[in-house]
Protein backbone atom coordinates (compact mmCIF):
# COMPACT_ATOMS: atom_id res chain seq x y z
CA UNK A 1 0.00 0.00 0.00
CA UNK A 2 1.33 3.52 -0.44
CA UNK A 3 2.75 5.55 1.88
CA UNK A 4 0.20 8.14 2.95
CA UNK A 5 0.53 11.60 2.32
CA UNK A 6 0.75 14.59 4.41
CA UNK A 7 -3.06 15.40 4.50
CA UNK A 8 -3.59 11.71 5.89
CA UNK A 9 -1.25 12.37 8.57
CA UNK A 10 -2.80 15.91 9.09
CA UNK A 11 -6.10 13.87 9.48
CA UNK A 12 -4.90 12.05 11.47
CA UNK A 13 -6.03 8.74 9.62
CA UNK A 14 -5.27 5.24 10.25
CA UNK A 15 -7.82 3.27 7.76
CA UNK A 16 -8.95 -0.32 9.04
CA UNK A 17 -7.21 -2.97 7.07
CA UNK A 18 -8.72 -6.07 8.62
CA UNK A 19 -11.85 -7.52 6.98
CA UNK A 20 -12.54 -9.60 10.47
CA UNK A 21 -12.70 -7.01 12.63
CA UNK A 22 -14.98 -4.77 10.60
CA UNK A 23 -17.46 -7.28 10.42
CA UNK A 24 -17.28 -7.70 14.51
CA UNK A 25 -17.31 -4.16 14.65
CA UNK A 26 -20.68 -4.04 12.32
CA UNK A 27 -22.36 -7.03 14.89
CA UNK A 28 -21.39 -4.67 17.89
CA UNK A 29 -22.61 -1.44 16.76
CA UNK A 30 -25.86 -2.85 15.32
CA UNK A 31 -26.08 -5.65 17.94
CA UNK A 32 -29.16 -8.31 17.62
CA UNK A 33 -28.75 -8.92 14.13
CA UNK A 34 -31.42 -5.84 14.14
CA UNK A 35 -31.72 -3.21 11.16
CA UNK A 36 -30.63 0.62 12.12
CA UNK A 37 -33.10 2.89 10.89
CA UNK A 38 -30.55 5.19 10.46
CA UNK A 39 -27.01 5.18 10.53
CA UNK A 40 -24.21 8.28 10.46
CA UNK A 41 -20.75 6.57 9.77
CA UNK A 42 -17.80 9.24 10.98
CA UNK A 43 -14.76 9.00 8.53
CA UNK A 44 -15.46 6.32 6.12
CA UNK A 45 -12.28 6.44 4.60
CA UNK A 46 -11.59 3.78 2.03
CA UNK A 47 -15.43 2.33 3.14
CA UNK A 48 -13.85 -0.94 5.54
CA UNK A 49 -16.58 -0.42 7.98
CA UNK A 50 -19.19 1.20 5.36
CA UNK A 51 -19.49 -2.26 3.47
CA UNK A 52 -19.91 -4.17 6.67
CA UNK A 53 -22.29 -1.70 8.17
CA UNK A 54 -24.58 -1.43 4.86
CA UNK A 55 -26.40 -4.68 5.32
CA UNK A 56 -27.43 -4.00 8.79
CA UNK A 57 -29.31 -0.58 8.00
CA UNK A 58 -32.22 0.60 6.39
CA UNK A 59 -30.57 3.92 5.34
CA UNK A 60 -26.60 5.20 5.96
CA UNK A 61 -24.89 8.32 5.45
CA UNK A 62 -21.39 7.73 5.69
CA UNK A 63 -19.45 10.95 6.03
CA UNK A 64 -15.56 11.42 4.72
CA UNK A 65 -13.53 14.89 5.00
CA UNK A 66 -10.91 14.07 2.69
CA UNK A 67 -11.81 14.96 -1.01
CA UNK A 68 -9.75 12.14 -2.42
CA UNK A 69 -11.45 9.65 -1.00
CA UNK A 70 -14.68 10.67 -1.46
CA UNK A 71 -15.27 9.92 -5.30
CA UNK A 72 -14.08 6.45 -4.75
CA UNK A 73 -16.83 5.78 -1.96
CA UNK A 74 -19.67 6.77 -4.24
CA UNK A 75 -18.28 4.68 -6.83
CA UNK A 76 -17.92 1.83 -5.01
CA UNK A 77 -21.26 2.24 -3.16
CA UNK A 78 -23.31 3.46 -6.31
CA UNK A 79 -25.58 0.51 -6.60
CA UNK A 80 -26.80 0.70 -3.21
CA UNK A 81 -29.45 3.24 -3.29
CA UNK A 82 -29.28 2.86 0.75
CA UNK A 83 -26.26 4.51 1.21
CA UNK A 84 -25.49 8.32 1.04
CA UNK A 85 -21.49 9.31 0.89
CA UNK A 86 -21.43 12.82 2.23
CA UNK A 87 -18.28 14.89 1.32
CA UNK A 88 -18.16 16.85 4.13
CA UNK A 89 -17.31 16.82 8.24
CA UNK A 90 -18.63 14.62 10.08
CA UNK A 91 -18.58 17.43 13.05
CA UNK A 92 -20.18 20.16 10.78
CA UNK A 93 -23.31 18.18 10.24
CA UNK A 94 -26.67 18.85 11.68
CA UNK A 95 -27.81 16.09 13.78
CA UNK A 96 -30.98 14.25 12.53
CA UNK A 97 -34.46 15.09 13.72
CA UNK A 98 -35.17 11.49 14.23
CA UNK A 99 -33.83 8.50 16.37
CA UNK A 100 -30.23 7.90 14.90
CA UNK A 101 -27.33 5.85 15.47
CA UNK A 102 -23.50 7.05 14.93
CA UNK A 103 -20.72 4.85 14.31
CA UNK A 104 -17.05 4.83 12.83
CA UNK A 105 -13.35 4.52 13.17
CA UNK A 106 -12.68 8.12 14.34
CA UNK A 107 -9.67 9.65 13.95
CA UNK A 108 -7.67 9.66 17.18
CA UNK A 109 -7.16 13.57 17.32
CA UNK A 110 -10.62 14.18 17.02
CA UNK A 111 -12.43 11.84 19.41
CA UNK A 112 -13.21 14.29 21.83
CA UNK A 113 -15.03 16.35 19.08
CA UNK A 114 -16.84 13.49 17.67
CA UNK A 115 -18.03 12.17 20.98
CA UNK A 116 -19.13 15.74 22.47
CA UNK A 117 -20.69 16.03 18.79
CA UNK A 118 -22.35 12.80 19.85
CA UNK A 119 -23.28 13.47 23.25
CA UNK A 120 -24.99 16.88 22.12
CA UNK A 121 -27.91 14.90 20.01
CA UNK A 122 -30.71 15.28 21.08
CA UNK A 123 -31.83 11.95 18.69
CA UNK A 124 -29.22 9.79 19.29
CA UNK A 125 -29.32 6.49 20.69
CA UNK A 126 -26.21 4.98 20.24
CA UNK A 127 -22.93 5.61 19.23
CA UNK A 128 -20.03 2.65 18.11
CA UNK A 129 -17.04 4.26 18.13
CA UNK A 130 -13.33 3.25 17.28
CA UNK A 131 -11.21 5.25 19.21
CA UNK A 132 -7.83 5.24 20.59
CA UNK A 133 -7.68 2.59 23.50
CA UNK A 134 -6.26 4.65 26.04
CA UNK A 135 -9.67 6.59 26.01
CA UNK A 136 -12.08 3.94 25.44
CA UNK A 137 -10.55 2.25 28.80
CA UNK A 138 -10.47 5.83 30.86
CA UNK A 139 -13.96 7.10 29.67
CA UNK A 140 -15.68 3.76 30.37
CA UNK A 141 -13.78 3.57 33.94
CA UNK A 142 -11.42 -0.36 32.81
CA UNK A 143 -8.29 1.79 34.38
CA UNK A 144 -10.29 1.64 38.00
CA UNK A 145 -11.03 5.12 37.41
CA UNK A 146 -13.79 6.95 36.21
CA UNK A 147 -13.49 10.68 34.29
CA UNK A 148 -15.99 13.64 34.93
CA UNK A 149 -17.26 13.49 31.55
CA UNK A 150 -18.34 9.62 31.69
CA UNK A 151 -19.84 10.30 35.53
CA UNK A 152 -21.46 13.80 34.17
CA UNK A 153 -23.21 11.99 31.89
CA UNK A 154 -24.09 8.22 33.28
CA UNK A 155 -27.65 9.45 34.24
CA UNK A 156 -28.50 9.89 30.44
CA UNK A 157 -25.63 7.31 29.07
CA UNK A 158 -24.02 4.26 29.15
CA UNK A 159 -20.42 3.79 28.48
CA UNK A 160 -18.82 -0.10 27.71
CA UNK A 161 -15.55 -1.04 26.04
CA UNK A 162 -17.01 -3.73 24.06
CA UNK A 163 -13.25 -4.97 22.19
CA UNK A 164 -10.03 -4.42 22.15
CA UNK A 165 -8.43 -4.16 18.43
CA UNK A 166 -4.77 -4.40 18.47
CA UNK A 167 -3.11 -1.44 16.11
CA UNK A 168 -1.69 -4.15 13.10
CA UNK A 169 -5.49 -3.82 11.89
CA UNK A 170 -4.80 -0.40 10.55
CA UNK A 171 -2.76 1.11 7.61
CA UNK A 172 -0.97 2.62 8.35
CA UNK A 173 -0.06 1.35 11.51
CA UNK A 174 -0.43 3.59 14.07
CA UNK A 175 1.89 3.92 17.54
CA UNK A 176 -1.31 2.40 19.82
CA UNK A 177 -3.90 0.13 19.95
CA UNK A 178 -7.78 1.03 19.88
CA UNK A 179 -10.77 0.15 21.88
CA UNK A 180 -14.28 -0.33 20.32
CA UNK A 181 -16.36 2.15 23.00
CA UNK A 182 -20.17 2.11 22.82
CA UNK A 183 -22.11 5.45 24.32
CA UNK A 184 -25.91 4.13 24.35
CA UNK A 185 -28.76 6.23 25.75
CA UNK A 186 -30.87 5.13 28.36
CA UNK A 187 -34.68 4.34 27.66
CA UNK A 188 -35.35 5.56 30.89
CA UNK A 189 -32.60 8.66 32.34
CA UNK A 190 -31.59 7.48 36.42
CA UNK A 191 -32.59 11.09 37.44
CA UNK A 192 -35.56 13.42 36.71
CA UNK A 193 -34.65 16.56 34.60
CA UNK A 194 -35.66 18.87 37.55
CA UNK A 195 -32.48 17.54 39.52
CA UNK A 196 -30.01 17.39 37.01
CA UNK A 197 -28.98 20.89 37.57
CA UNK A 198 -28.05 19.92 41.43
CA UNK A 199 -26.44 16.78 39.80
CA UNK A 200 -24.09 18.57 37.62
CA UNK A 201 -23.02 20.98 40.08
CA UNK A 202 -21.85 18.30 42.37
CA UNK A 203 -20.27 16.24 39.66
CA UNK A 204 -18.37 19.59 38.81
CA UNK A 205 -17.29 20.58 42.61
CA UNK A 206 -16.76 16.95 43.19
CA UNK A 207 -14.26 16.82 40.63
CA UNK A 208 -12.48 20.65 40.99
CA UNK A 209 -10.07 19.63 43.11
CA UNK A 210 -10.93 22.10 45.42
CA UNK A 211 -10.10 21.25 49.11
CA UNK A 212 -7.47 18.62 48.25
CA UNK A 213 -9.74 15.55 48.32
CA UNK A 214 -13.86 14.85 46.77
CA UNK A 215 -14.49 14.79 50.36
CA UNK A 216 -13.31 18.19 51.50
CA UNK A 217 -14.59 19.44 47.72
CA UNK A 218 -18.16 18.49 48.80
CA UNK A 219 -17.36 20.36 52.48
CA UNK A 220 -17.15 23.51 50.70
CA UNK A 221 -21.20 23.35 49.48
CA UNK A 222 -22.31 20.74 52.22
CA UNK A 223 -21.97 20.65 55.95
CA UNK A 224 -19.81 17.78 56.99
CA UNK A 225 -22.68 15.76 58.61
CA UNK A 226 -23.91 15.34 55.39
CA UNK A 227 -21.12 14.79 53.46
CA UNK A 228 -19.87 12.45 55.91
CA UNK A 229 -23.72 10.74 56.15
CA UNK A 230 -23.56 10.57 52.05
CA UNK A 231 -19.99 8.81 52.52
CA UNK A 232 -21.27 6.36 54.67
CA UNK A 233 -24.09 5.75 52.17
CA UNK A 234 -22.47 4.95 49.37
CA UNK A 235 -19.95 2.66 50.92
CA UNK A 236 -16.88 5.16 50.55
CA UNK A 237 -13.52 6.09 52.41
CA UNK A 238 -13.26 10.14 53.44
CA UNK A 239 -9.66 9.52 51.89
CA UNK A 240 -11.05 8.08 48.71
CA UNK A 241 -9.79 9.82 45.81
CA UNK A 242 -11.97 11.29 42.86
CA UNK A 243 -11.72 9.34 40.25
CA UNK A 244 -12.07 5.83 42.19
CA UNK A 245 -15.58 6.66 43.25
CA UNK A 246 -18.04 5.03 40.34
CA UNK A 247 -21.25 6.42 38.81
CA UNK A 248 -23.44 4.72 41.30
CA UNK A 249 -21.30 5.96 44.47
CA UNK A 250 -22.05 9.12 42.78
CA UNK A 251 -25.65 8.55 42.86
CA UNK A 252 -25.83 7.48 46.01
CA UNK A 253 -23.92 10.87 47.40
CA UNK A 254 -26.59 13.03 45.22
CA UNK A 255 -29.58 11.09 46.90
CA UNK A 256 -28.41 11.68 50.15
CA UNK A 257 -26.81 15.48 49.28
CA UNK A 258 -30.10 16.48 47.69
CA UNK A 259 -32.39 15.91 50.63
Amino acid sequence: MARPTSTSRALSQNFLADRTTARRFARLAVPHGGSAPLLLEVGAGKGALTDTLAPLCRELHAYEIDPRLVSALRGRFSGTPHVRVVGADFLAARPPRTPFSVAGNVPFSRTAAVVDWCLRAPRLTDATLLTQLEYARKRTGDYGSWTRLTVLTWPDYEWRLLARVGRRSFRPVPRVDAGVVRIERRRAPLLDAAVYDGWRHLVELGFSGVGGSLHASLCRTHSRRRVDAAFRAARLDPGVLVGAATPEQWLRLHEVLAR
